[in-house]
């Protein structure tokens, strides 16, 4: 089971990373952030700190891991075309975890710090 202070350890060890109020970001560009729940008929959102939208590559990305494990991801109708799955983290482990994150900061830095991660970790571009 992960835990928000997993998330954030994964999060803040890759290059560049700020945390904002709601979520985690490279250079500007949010890779993973607090599921805020829209509720017919309330207004404003309702935050769900043990649930975070993490992003992924493509529309057929988010649908495989929907299939594939629906007690851990899911979606909700404001995530419709947005690439992003929603997660919870109890029902995920810590290098799961560290896989989903890793892989949406790489969706959202620029290439020239993908590769520098690369050359510092001996990875590659989709290698996990």
């Amino acid at each position: 089971m992960a835990t928000v202070a997993d998330l954030e350890r994964i999060a803040l060890s890759l290059p560049e990373v700020t945390q904002g109020e709601a979520g985690f970001a490279v250079q500007g560009k949010g890779f993973t952030w607090v599921y805020a729940e829209k509720v017919k008929g309330q207004k404003g959102r309702i935050l769900h700190p043990d649930i975070y939208a993490v992003r992924v590559a493509n529309a057929e990305e988010k649908a495989l891991l929907l299939a594939a494990a629906p007690a851990k991801f899911f979606t909700d109708d404001h995530y419709n075309g947005f690439p992003a799955v929603l997660v919870r983290l109890v029902a995920v482990e810590s290098d799961e975890l560290e896989e989903l994150l890793t892989e949406a900061w790489r969706i959202q830095a620029p290439r020239k710090l993908v590769k520098e991660l690369d050359a510092t970790s001996g990875l590659s571009e989709r290698s996990l």
